[in-house]
């Protein structure tokens, strides 16, 4: 199983979860775990994923999640559980 982990930052509004969900799902992503936040005016959400089924590449993936956020006003950005569990370590 191949997992990462994505995180979506953004000014709050009605149906982020639903068009980061929908995002996800349109390219087989599975949601494994799911965390969420309003942080004053800012939604924040940190999901892991399992990737193992998507037919894009991991660069593929970063590029289409740099567009789509834009399109939804949304920082989306997607890194490989492995290396966030390395670059975290405390």
């Amino acid at each position: 199983m191949s997992h990462s982990v994505i995180t979506v930052i953004g000014k709050d509004r009605i149906g982020i979860v639903y068009d980061v969900s929908k995002l996800l799902a349109e390219n087989q992503i599975n949601i494994v775990n799911i965390s969420q936040q309003l942080m004053g005016g800012f939604f924040t959400m940190i999901i892991l994923a399992d990737t193992e089924q998507c037919p894009k590449s991991c660069r593929e993936m970063l590029d289409l999640f740099t567009e789509e956020g834009r399109k939804l006003a949304l920082d989306i950005r997607m890194q490989n559980e492995d290396l966030f569990n390395a670059m975290h370590r405390i």
